[in-house]
């Protein structure tokens, strides 16, 4: 059976994989499964961040790998948190407190217009000159409170003007159907349907 090795530890992330990629013939694996280390993100791109733990999981389990970097981008705070959204608060991660973080950023501001974006790069192997890359950004603004106990991240924060909703009261399905990293998953599948490299080293 062919293998992937998915680079992240999120549990959120790790299941909208799981359900999206299930179409494939392929035997999901994580990072932790294979007592792999995170790597580190020191970059500035989420290009670069995705590129990097894609290549370092590669390098260490000796499969194809699939890695992500993914955060929310707020206009009014020039792009931030951006690529540092899951540690914006700083150690140890935590969701609750990035969202009240966020919300104290923007006290001050009437424009609350951000987007999620994400940026999927898949490795054959670590020194994959040719990595299949997909991304998806998904529009908003930033509520003014909390709603919604599904998702994950600034989901709760994350206010859907066309819907009416933040994505934190979305179902599963629905998140899937329009999501930054829905998007990019089906693009992603796209690229990868004519692929047959998904093979050990």
């Amino acid at each position: 059976m062919k293998k992937l090795v998915i680079a992240s530890n999120n549990p959120g992330k790790l299941a909208e994989f799981k359900i999206l990629l299930a179409p494939l013939d392929i035997e999901l694996m994580t990072q932790a499964q294979l007592g792999i280390k995170e790597a580190e993100e020191p970059h500035h791109t989420f290009i670069e961040n995705a590129l990097a733990k894609a290549r370092h999981v590669s390098r260490e389990s000796g499969f194809p790998a699939l890695a992500d970097d993914s955060g929310i981008c707020v206009d009014a705070l020039n792009g931030m948190p951006g690529v540092i959204s899951a540690r914006y608060s700083g150690w140890p991660l935590s969701d609750t407190r990035n969202n009240q973080a966020l919300l104290e950023a923007m006290e001050k501001h009437s424009n609350r217009s951000a987007h999620y974006y994400c940026v999927l790069v898949m490795v054959r192997s670590a020194g994959d000159a040719q990595p299949i890359i997909a991304e998806g950004e998904w529009h908003g603004e930033i509520a003014r409170e909390p709603s919604g106990k599904g998702g994950f991240g600034y989901d709760p924060l994350f206010w859907l003007p066309r819907l009416g909703k933040t994505s934190a009261q979305l179902t599963r399905d629905q998140k899937q159907a329009v999501s930054h990293r829905g998007q990019a998953l089906r693009a992603l599948l796209e690229k990868m349907k004519p692929d047959a490299k998904l093979t050990h080293g």
